[in-house]
């Protein structure tokens, strides 16, 4: 069973950047894709944004040009990279992999935006 595991969260203000960490505990090449999700009090999960094997990354709207995501198969980790942080990016953000048939999850780590 792979684990996942997030770090990186916190509480910055307006403007501020956060970097978030996704730790595996298996090798990140063997999973297909890997992505964030967040979760804001009263509303759906929903997609940040993700990276494939093949190097393919989405980012949704709402973080294009502020979010970068990136994939480190030495450190069998992920990351993303928060700038221009904004009150409605209040949220707990998931880890997420994905290889065919199975999903995994990590526990969330809370981000909070604000003055």
């Amino acid at each position: 069973q792979t684990q996942l595991v997030e770090s990186g969260g916190g509480l910055v203000q307006p403007g501020g950047s956060l970097r978030l960490s996704c730790a595996s505990s298996a090798a990140i090449s063997t999973i297909d894709v890997m992505s964030w999700y967040r979760q804001a009090p009263g509303k759906e999960r929903e997609l940040v944004a993700s990276i494939a094997t093949s190097s393919s990354i989405y980012y949704a709207d709402f973080v294009k040009g502020r979010f970068t995501i990136s994939r480190d198969t030495a450190k069998n980790a992920q990351t993303l990279q928060m700038n221009m942080l904004e009150p409605e990016d209040t949220a707990v953000y998931y880890c997420r992999g994905d290889r065919v048939g199975d999903t995994y999850w990590g526990q969330g780590t809370q981000v909070t935006v604000s003055s």
